[in-house]
C-alpha cells in the first residue's frame, strides 16, 4: 500500500490555475470553515501566525475530506522542522526566504527519505503513515511531497533560474511585501520597479516549467498577477477578511 496520492501536486504541475487563501487564525475550527468556502488550497501559516506543530496538525485533521488542499508554511527551512511537519501528515510545504539553488537543494533533501535525502524514517509514529497502516509509506512517500519555495529578495531574483532548475522544487512563490522591502520600497509593493520585477519573475518561473505562485489581496492586482502567469494564486487572508468584515459591520450600525 503506497503513500496517499498528492492530488494538489498533480493539479499544480498540470498548469491548472489554483485559487488559495491564507489560514492565519491558527484555529482548526476557523480553518475547517475556510475549507468549506471553495478554495483549491489553503496555507496553514507558521511564519507569521501563532501556529505550532500541534495546531498545524489539528488543522490538517480539520481539512481531511475537504476539497481545499492544505499547504503548510514553515517559519524556516530547518530539516528537523520539515521532518516533523511531514510526519504530522503535511504533503505540501511552502518555505520562505529561499535565496540560492543550494538552499533549494537542501530543502529537497530534507523532504526525501534516503538515498535521495535525509528525512528520518520514523514514520511509524506519525499520521503520515496512518500510524503504520501504510506499510510502503517510506518507499513511496518521496514522489508525493510537493515543495514550493518563496522568492523574496534581490538575491533570489538573481538566482531564480538556478533555483527553478533544482529537481524536486515544484513551484516558486513570489513574496511581494518582502521583495519590495529588500528592493528598498518597504510598504510599497505596488511600486512600478517592484511590479516589473514580479512580472519578469513570474515569466521566468513559467519558462522553467515550474508553477508560479503569488499572494494578492485586492481584485485588480490579483487579476494582473493572473494575467502575468501566476497559477498558484492566493487571493486573501482569513485574518484580514474577518477583521474587515467585523469592522464594517460595527461601523454600519454604530450610533453616535
Amino acid at each position: 500500500m503506497p503513500a496517499p496520492e498528492n492530488k494538489f501536486k498533480k493539479l499544480l504541475l498540470s498548469g491548472e490555475k489554483l485559487i488559495g487563501c491564507w489560514a492565519g487564525l491558527a484555529d482548526p475550527y476557523a480553518t475547517e470553515i475556510l475549507g468549506t468556502a471553495g478554495f483549491d488550497w489553503l496555507v496553514i501559516d507558521n511564519e507569521h501566525a501563532p501556529n505550532d506543530l500541534r495546531s498545524t496538525m489539528a488543522q490538517l485533521q480539520a481539512l481531511q475530506g475537504s476539497d481545499s488542499h492544505p499547504v503548510v508554511r514553515l517559519p524556516m527551512g530547518e530539516a528537523w522542522a520539515i521532518k516533523q511537519m511531514l510526519d504530522a501528515g503535511a504533503q505540501n510545504l511552502l518555505i520562505p526566504m529561499v535565496d540560492t539553488a543550494e538552499q533549494a537543494q537542501e530543502l529537497v533533501r530534507a523532504t526525501r527519505y534516503p538515498p535521495e535525502g535525509i528525512r528520518g524514517s520514523g514514520a511509524a509514529l506519525g499520521r503520515a503513515s496512518r500510524f503504520s497502516a501504510i506499510p510502503d509509506y517510506t518507499v513511496t512517500a518521496n514522489e508525493q511531497i510537493c515543495l514550493t519555495v518563496q522568492i523574496e529578495s534581490r538575491t533570489a531574483l538573481q538566482n531564480l533560474d538556478e533555483i527553478c532548475a533544482v529537481d524536486g522544487v515544484d513551484a516558486a512563490f513570489i513574496g511581494p511585501s518582502d521583495l519590495a522591502a529588500d528592493m528598498g520600497f518597504t510598504g510599497a509593493k505596488r511600486n512600478d520597479e517592484v511590479q516589473d520585477a514580479i512580472k519578469d519573475a513570474l515569466a521566468r518561473i513559467n519558462a522553467s516549467g515550474k508553477a508560479a505562485g503569488i499572494l494578492a489581496t485586492d481584485h485588480e492586482t490579483t487579476l494582473r498577477y493572473r494575467d502575468w502567469g501566476a497559477t498558484m494564486l492566493a487571493v486573501g487572508i482569513d485574518v484580514t477578511l474577518f477583521a474587515s468584515a467585523a469592522r464594517a459591520l460595527a461601523a454600519r450600525y454604530r450610533i453616535d
